[in-house]
């Protein structure tokens, strides 16, 4: 890990508020989707910082802004009126609940690719959510008819 690289990051045993949009942009998820999505990316996904019920993934600076919307997936940026802030933890706390590196920062890449982590989280919508990238009921029709025909009973 070079310094200037990764200048952002914790010293010591601190965590520290860096704001989005300086190093990098971020998109956040809950935990059931970001999972998902982690399965989906494999190794192409760069550091994943978690805490709790949440999960963000660091994208490269400026793209959060052309991000097309997913349900309960949100892009961070430092367009517009509101200044985002994440904690980012110490490179050493890669456990959790609290706020942790669900997937460590590395030496060579810390980024996630932004495409292809939004098409893993589209894919994580519908696998956990059953619903499209615009919030539409993803069930197959066969449960939608069996649904509204036992509403009929």
């Amino acid at each position: 890990m070079t310094t200037e690289t990764l200048s952002w990051t914790p010293h010591g045993n601190h965590i520290e508020m860096v704001e989005v949009g300086i190093h990098w942009d971020a998109v956040r998820a809950p935990v059931t989707i970001g999972e998902r999505a982690l399965e989906l990316l494999g190794k192409a996904t760069g550091a994943v910082v978690a805490d709790y019920g949440l999960m963000y993934w660091l994208i490269k600076r400026g793209t959060a802004q052309y991000w097309r919307r997913l349900p309960r997936v949100q892009a961070l940026d430092s367009c517009g009126a509101r200044t985002a802030h994440i904690g980012v933890p110490p490179v050493t706390h890669t456990t959790g609940p609290r706020l942790h590196w669900r997937v460590p920062v590395g030496p060579d890449q810390y980024l996630t690719n932004a495409t292809q982590l939004r098409k893993a989280l589209a894919q994580a919508v519908v696998d956990e959510l059953g619903m499209d990238e615009d919030g539409r009921s993803h069930l197959p029709q066969s449960q939608t008819v069996v649904s509204s025909t036992a509403l009929l009973l």
